[in-house]
């Protein structure tokens, strides 16, 4: 296999998504003086593992259910144009679900001591690998009954933020819900965008997303809504926990969401919502970016 193939099947636009939970819970972790550089490292590599890991599954699983074909509206997937045969994808998941094991092994035993706390993680490190491979694969993988929304809420938001707070600081305080479920909302939001764009083929494919189950219109409003929320437990977040003005910097990025938010309720067409996927993608990033940064500065 080609580099270039290969790049092209890890679908590299996704991976500042992936990050942006580690780097939340990161920049939560050294506002509270409890950061740890190795923490970070191997959290956002097992992270960016993890990521591929699901976008491998992905390339695979929907090419196995015929959802991947002539209709579909994103980029063409690697198995679907048969520059990645299904032996050799099965082997790059593979592959990459240890890579992720290893990965998330060391993370474990660096940032923690007790033993209750690593078989704990370890299982949550094992569900999230089964997880990334179960959302497309299998005979009933869950991300065709509709339940995508809700793990990639579980991983992308609330394990990802305070998964990486409690390794960095071995305490997890109540208030980091706010900003971990901000970032859930704007992970969900991706996933929503991608399911807006292919609704009509995962329909006719029998895959069943949450879009496909409330429609159009629907899932235009949940998409305003997920980002409405995820600035408003931001915004909760500052004004209870941190008391300055610094905390609200991250609405520096509201320029970006509101223009984003105005192209998808205006699109004429399913495919013009591919070019927002990525554009979303960078701006959950920068929403972190700068997000951490207000509190670091406070």
């Amino acid at each position: 296999m080609k580099l270039s193939t290969l790049l092209e099947a890890f679908r590299l636009r996704t991976l500042p998504l992936a990050l942006a939970s580690t780097l939340m819970g990161s920049f939560l972790a050294l506002s509270d003086g409890l950061f740890r550089t190795a923490v970070l490292i191997l959290s956002a590599l097992t992270t960016v593992l993890l990521q591929i890991l699901s976008n491998l599954a992905n390339d695979y699983g929907d090419s196995q259910h015929g959802v991947d074909n002539e209709h579909r509206l994103g980029p063409l997937r690697t198995v679907q144009q048969g520059s990645i045969s299904k032996k050799n994808m099965q082997l790059l998941i593979a592959t990459f679900a240890l890579l992720a094991l290893i990965s998330g092994s060391f993370l474990i035993f660096i940032g923690l001591r007790n033993a209750l706390q690593i078989l704990v993680f370890y299982l949550a490190g094992s569900l999230a690998i089964w997880a990334a491979i179960k959302y497309t694969i299998g005979d009933k993988p869950y991300g065709y009954t509709g339940l995508g929304d809700v793990f990639v809420f579980l991983f992308f938001g609330l394990t990802g933020v305070l998964g990486t707070y409690y390794l960095h600081a071995q305490q997890l305080p109540a208030g980091l819900l706010l900003p971990a479920a901000a970032m859930g909302c704007l992970s969900t939001g991706v996933l929503n965008l991608n399911n807006m764009r292919d609704r009509e083929n995962d329909a006719n494919s029998g895959k069943n997303t949450l879009v496909v189950r409330i429609g159009p219109k629907r899932a235009i409003s949940y998409h305003i809504l997920l980002i409405g929320l995820a600035f408003l437990f931001s915004s909760l977040y500052g004004l209870w926990y941190i008391h300055s003005w610094r905390a609200f910097l991250f609405l520096l990025t509201t320029p970006l969401f509101v223009a984003h938010l105005r192209r998808v309720v205006t699109h004429n067409h399913p495919g013009e919502l591919d070019k927002e996927l990525k554009k979303l993608a960078i701006f959950t990033f920068v929403f972190s970016v700068i997000f951490g940064f207000g509190i670091l500065l406070t």
